[in-house]
Protein backbone atom coordinates (compact mmCIF):
# COMPACT_ATOMS: atom_id res chain seq x y z
CA UNK A 1 0.00 0.00 0.00
CA UNK A 2 2.87 2.39 0.73
CA UNK A 3 3.88 2.70 -2.92
CA UNK A 4 0.40 3.98 -3.84
CA UNK A 5 0.29 6.80 -1.27
CA UNK A 6 2.50 9.23 -3.27
CA UNK A 7 0.49 8.54 -6.44
CA UNK A 8 -2.72 9.26 -4.53
CA UNK A 9 -1.38 12.70 -3.60
CA UNK A 10 -0.34 13.24 -7.23
CA UNK A 11 -3.87 12.41 -8.40
CA UNK A 12 -5.27 14.85 -5.83
CA UNK A 13 -2.97 17.47 -7.36
CA UNK A 14 -4.43 16.65 -10.78
CA UNK A 15 -7.98 16.74 -9.42
CA UNK A 16 -7.38 20.16 -7.85
CA UNK A 17 -5.90 21.34 -11.14
CA UNK A 18 -8.94 20.22 -13.13
CA UNK A 19 -11.26 22.10 -10.78
CA UNK A 20 -8.99 25.14 -11.11
CA UNK A 21 -9.24 24.90 -14.92
CA UNK A 22 -13.04 25.05 -14.70
CA UNK A 23 -12.90 27.97 -12.27
CA UNK A 24 -10.43 29.90 -14.45
CA UNK A 25 -12.41 29.25 -17.64
CA UNK A 26 -15.60 30.53 -15.98
CA UNK A 27 -13.82 33.66 -14.74
CA UNK A 28 -13.68 32.61 -11.07
CA UNK A 29 -10.02 33.56 -10.82
CA UNK A 30 -9.79 33.69 -7.02
CA UNK A 31 -11.21 30.18 -6.66
CA UNK A 32 -8.90 29.00 -9.44
CA UNK A 33 -5.92 30.39 -7.50
CA UNK A 34 -7.02 28.65 -4.30
CA UNK A 35 -7.29 25.27 -6.05
CA UNK A 36 -3.86 25.78 -7.63
CA UNK A 37 -2.41 26.40 -4.16
CA UNK A 38 -4.15 23.22 -2.97
CA UNK A 39 -2.76 21.28 -5.93
CA UNK A 40 0.79 22.51 -5.23
CA UNK A 41 0.31 21.46 -1.59
CA UNK A 42 -0.49 17.91 -2.77
CA UNK A 43 2.42 18.11 -5.22
CA UNK A 44 4.82 18.81 -2.36
CA UNK A 45 3.63 15.86 -0.32
CA UNK A 46 3.68 13.30 -3.12
CA UNK A 47 7.45 13.80 -3.38
CA UNK A 48 7.79 13.89 0.41
CA UNK A 49 6.08 10.53 0.89
CA UNK A 50 7.86 8.98 -2.11
CA UNK A 51 11.22 9.79 -0.50
CA UNK A 52 10.07 8.87 3.00
CA UNK A 53 8.78 5.43 1.94
CA UNK A 54 11.59 4.98 -0.62
CA UNK A 55 9.10 4.21 -3.39
CA UNK A 56 10.26 6.71 -6.02
CA UNK A 57 9.69 5.23 -9.48
CA UNK A 58 9.22 6.03 -13.14
CA UNK A 59 5.41 5.83 -12.94
CA UNK A 60 5.25 8.43 -10.16
CA UNK A 61 7.71 10.65 -12.00
CA UNK A 62 5.65 10.68 -15.20
CA UNK A 63 2.34 11.01 -13.36
CA UNK A 64 3.68 13.95 -11.38
CA UNK A 65 4.65 15.82 -14.55
CA UNK A 66 1.27 15.14 -16.16
CA UNK A 67 -0.51 16.54 -13.09
CA UNK A 68 1.79 19.59 -13.03
CA UNK A 69 1.05 20.35 -16.69
CA UNK A 70 -2.57 20.92 -15.67
CA UNK A 71 -2.15 22.60 -12.28
CA UNK A 72 0.98 24.63 -13.04
CA UNK A 73 0.65 24.95 -16.82
CA UNK A 74 -2.91 25.04 -18.11
CA UNK A 75 -4.42 26.99 -15.21
CA UNK A 76 -1.92 29.90 -15.12
CA UNK A 77 -2.17 30.09 -18.92
CA UNK A 78 -5.95 30.53 -18.75
CA UNK A 79 -5.69 33.02 -15.87
CA UNK A 80 -3.18 35.11 -17.80
CA UNK A 81 -5.46 34.97 -20.86
CA UNK A 82 -8.38 36.27 -18.77
CA UNK A 83 -6.30 39.07 -17.25
CA UNK A 84 -4.92 40.08 -20.65
CA UNK A 85 -8.44 40.11 -22.09
CA UNK A 86 -9.63 42.51 -19.37
CA UNK A 87 -6.56 44.68 -19.83
CA UNK A 88 -7.01 44.79 -23.61
CA UNK A 89 -10.64 45.82 -23.28
CA UNK A 90 -9.81 48.54 -20.80
CA UNK A 91 -6.91 49.99 -22.73
CA UNK A 92 -8.11 49.77 -26.30
CA UNK A 93 -11.88 49.96 -26.28
CA UNK A 94 -12.13 53.72 -25.84
CA UNK A 95 -9.40 54.33 -28.40
CA UNK A 96 -10.93 52.05 -30.99
CA UNK A 97 -14.57 52.95 -30.41
CA UNK A 98 -14.03 56.34 -32.04
CA UNK A 99 -12.73 54.62 -35.16
CA UNK A 100 -14.92 51.55 -35.52
CA UNK A 101 -18.04 52.46 -33.65
CA UNK A 102 -19.15 49.46 -31.60
CA UNK A 103 -18.07 46.52 -29.49
CA UNK A 104 -18.64 43.86 -32.17
CA UNK A 105 -16.30 45.69 -34.53
CA UNK A 106 -13.79 45.88 -31.70
CA UNK A 107 -13.90 42.11 -31.28
CA UNK A 108 -13.25 41.65 -34.98
CA UNK A 109 -9.93 43.49 -34.84
CA UNK A 110 -6.66 41.65 -34.32
CA UNK A 111 -6.43 43.15 -30.82
CA UNK A 112 -8.99 40.58 -29.74
CA UNK A 113 -6.54 37.74 -30.36
CA UNK A 114 -3.56 39.14 -28.47
CA UNK A 115 -4.66 37.81 -25.04
CA UNK A 116 -4.20 34.26 -26.35
CA UNK A 117 -0.47 34.92 -25.95
CA UNK A 118 -1.06 34.19 -22.25
CA UNK A 119 -1.34 30.52 -23.23
CA UNK A 120 2.37 30.53 -24.08
CA UNK A 121 2.78 29.90 -20.34
CA UNK A 122 1.18 26.47 -20.83
CA UNK A 123 3.52 25.64 -23.71
CA UNK A 124 6.63 26.73 -21.81
CA UNK A 125 5.55 24.80 -18.70
CA UNK A 126 4.93 21.61 -20.69
CA UNK A 127 8.35 21.92 -22.36
CA UNK A 128 10.08 22.47 -19.02
CA UNK A 129 8.34 19.51 -17.36
CA UNK A 130 9.25 17.18 -20.23
CA UNK A 131 12.84 18.41 -20.13
CA UNK A 132 12.96 18.06 -16.34
CA UNK A 133 12.19 14.34 -16.61
CA UNK A 134 15.26 13.67 -18.75
CA UNK A 135 17.65 16.18 -17.14
CA UNK A 136 19.81 14.33 -14.61
CA UNK A 137 21.35 17.56 -13.27
CA UNK A 138 18.19 18.59 -11.37
CA UNK A 139 18.28 16.15 -8.48
CA UNK A 140 19.22 18.47 -5.59
CA UNK A 141 18.61 21.87 -7.23
CA UNK A 142 16.83 23.35 -10.25
CA UNK A 143 17.93 24.62 -13.63
CA UNK A 144 15.41 27.30 -14.53
CA UNK A 145 12.36 28.42 -12.56
CA UNK A 146 10.18 25.46 -11.44
CA UNK A 147 6.70 25.45 -12.97
CA UNK A 148 4.89 25.50 -9.58
CA UNK A 149 6.88 28.63 -8.62
CA UNK A 150 5.86 30.56 -11.73
CA UNK A 151 2.32 29.21 -11.41
CA UNK A 152 2.13 30.70 -7.90
CA UNK A 153 3.40 34.00 -9.33
CA UNK A 154 0.68 34.12 -12.02
CA UNK A 155 -2.30 32.93 -9.97
CA UNK A 156 -1.46 35.44 -7.22
CA UNK A 157 -1.97 38.38 -9.61
CA UNK A 158 -5.80 38.32 -9.50
CA UNK A 159 -5.60 37.99 -5.71
CA UNK A 160 -3.70 41.30 -5.62
CA UNK A 161 -6.39 42.94 -7.77
CA UNK A 162 -9.17 41.63 -5.52
CA UNK A 163 -7.66 42.03 -2.07
CA UNK A 164 -4.61 44.30 -1.92
CA UNK A 165 -6.22 47.72 -2.37
CA UNK A 166 -2.84 48.98 -3.58
CA UNK A 167 -3.57 51.38 -6.42
CA UNK A 168 -0.03 51.20 -7.83
CA UNK A 169 -0.04 47.41 -8.21
CA UNK A 170 -3.67 47.35 -9.32
CA UNK A 171 -2.94 49.80 -12.13
CA UNK A 172 0.23 47.92 -13.06
CA UNK A 173 -1.58 44.58 -13.34
CA UNK A 174 -4.28 46.04 -15.57
CA UNK A 175 -1.72 47.08 -18.16
CA UNK A 176 -1.64 44.66 -21.09
CA UNK A 177 2.02 45.25 -21.85
CA UNK A 178 3.05 44.53 -18.26
CA UNK A 179 1.16 41.21 -18.40
CA UNK A 180 2.73 40.39 -21.76
CA UNK A 181 6.17 41.15 -20.30
CA UNK A 182 5.50 38.87 -17.32
CA UNK A 183 4.43 36.10 -19.71
CA UNK A 184 7.52 36.37 -21.92
CA UNK A 185 9.91 36.64 -18.96
CA UNK A 186 8.26 33.72 -17.15
CA UNK A 187 8.38 31.47 -20.22
CA UNK A 188 12.08 32.28 -20.57
CA UNK A 189 12.88 31.76 -16.88
CA UNK A 190 11.23 28.34 -16.77
CA UNK A 191 13.56 27.08 -19.49
CA UNK A 192 16.67 29.20 -18.87
CA UNK A 193 20.02 27.65 -17.92
CA UNK A 194 20.02 29.43 -14.56
CA UNK A 195 20.74 27.33 -11.42
CA UNK A 196 18.21 27.90 -8.62
CA UNK A 197 18.44 26.43 -5.13
CA UNK A 198 16.02 23.84 -3.82
CA UNK A 199 14.27 24.06 -0.45
CA UNK A 200 15.08 20.43 0.37
CA UNK A 201 17.03 20.25 3.65
CA UNK A 202 19.61 17.49 4.18
CA UNK A 203 20.13 18.87 7.69
CA UNK A 204 18.74 21.84 9.60
CA UNK A 205 21.99 23.53 10.64
CA UNK A 206 22.82 27.07 9.53
CA UNK A 207 26.03 26.09 7.71
CA UNK A 208 25.22 25.14 4.15
CA UNK A 209 21.59 26.31 4.48
CA UNK A 210 22.19 30.05 4.77
CA UNK A 211 20.41 30.90 1.51
CA UNK A 212 17.39 28.75 2.36
CA UNK A 213 16.97 30.32 5.80
CA UNK A 214 17.36 33.82 4.36
CA UNK A 215 14.66 32.99 1.83
CA UNK A 216 12.26 31.66 4.48
CA UNK A 217 12.88 34.65 6.75
CA UNK A 218 12.44 37.18 3.93
CA UNK A 219 9.26 35.42 2.76
CA UNK A 220 7.78 35.55 6.26
CA UNK A 221 8.55 39.28 6.61
CA UNK A 222 7.00 40.07 3.21
CA UNK A 223 3.86 38.04 3.90
CA UNK A 224 3.29 39.84 7.21
CA UNK A 225 3.92 43.32 5.81
CA UNK A 226 2.67 43.12 2.21
CA UNK A 227 0.10 40.27 2.37
CA UNK A 228 -1.10 39.27 -1.14
CA UNK A 229 1.44 41.53 -2.87
CA UNK A 230 4.16 39.47 -1.17
CA UNK A 231 3.32 36.29 -3.12
CA UNK A 232 4.79 37.25 -6.53
CA UNK A 233 7.55 39.26 -4.81
CA UNK A 234 8.56 36.07 -2.99
CA UNK A 235 9.19 34.35 -6.33
CA UNK A 236 11.30 37.29 -7.49
CA UNK A 237 13.19 37.17 -4.18
CA UNK A 238 13.81 33.44 -4.74
CA UNK A 239 15.37 34.09 -8.16
CA UNK A 240 17.44 37.01 -6.84
CA UNK A 241 18.82 34.99 -3.92
CA UNK A 242 19.69 32.15 -6.29
CA UNK A 243 21.63 34.49 -8.58
CA UNK A 244 23.49 36.01 -5.59
CA UNK A 245 24.21 32.52 -4.22
CA UNK A 246 25.58 31.38 -7.58
CA UNK A 247 27.78 34.48 -7.83
CA UNK A 248 29.23 33.95 -4.35
CA UNK A 249 29.96 30.28 -5.05
CA UNK A 250 31.74 31.16 -8.28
Amino acid sequence: MKKHIPNLFTLMNLFSGMIAVIMAATDELVLAALFVFLGIFFDFFDGFFARKFNVEGELGKQLDSLADVVTSGVVPGIIMFQMMLYAAKGQWFMELSCEIGNWRDYQDTYYYFLPFSGLFITLAAAYRLANFNIDERQTSSFIGLPTPAFSIFVVSLPLILYYSGNSFFNELLQNFYVLLGITILGCYMMNAEIPLFSLKFKNYGWKGNETKYLFLLGTLVMLVTLQTVAIPLTILYYVLLSVIDNTIKK
